[in-house]
């Protein structure tokens, strides 16, 4: 079996949610969330993820609208994840990430973690369904 060495991405425009995998790419577990300060330190700080992890592409949840189009945020996490991948020099994969945070948050709820007090817990775990939902497909491709 192929070792698998995805990042899972939910970028924000404060945070962004980092979730990796195991090497069996069967389950994503969320890892960390950046707090977007200046561009170089972004890149810095998901190179050294990158680098730490011996990952080999990102997968970046794609906020599509309800009816399946790139609205003006979309295009914006589009053009940031063109810039991120040239700048890491690794591939990018769209993964449809409406109602990731959703699921997150109410994942948080129902084991009566406070939202207000976590935004960083809901950006990381809403970066593992991320993940997790490129693994799943990804295996039932195989």
């Amino acid at each position: 079996m192929k070792r698998v060495a995805a990042l899972g991405l939910d970028v924000g425009q404060k945070r962004i949610g980092v979730a990796g995998c195991d090497g069996t790419g069967l389950i994503a577990t969320g890892l960390t969330t950046i707090t977007r300060k200046s561009y170089p330190q972004t890149i810095e700080d998901l190179r050294q993820i990158v680098c730490d992890r011996g990952v080999e592409i990102l997968i970046i949840g794609m906020p599509y609208s309800m009816d399946g189009s790139l609205g003006t945020q979309a295009r914006h996490i589009q053009k940031f994840s063109e810039t991120i991948s040239k700048a890491l020099s690794l591939p990018i994969e769209y993964v449809d990430e409406r109602l990731t945070s959703y699921q997150a948050e109410q994942s948080m709820i129902a084991d009566g973690i406070s939202l207000r007090e976590n935004k960083g817990v809901i950006d990381r775990k809403a970066a593992a369904l991320i993940l997790q939902q490129w693994l799943d497909e990804r295996r039932a491709v195989i």
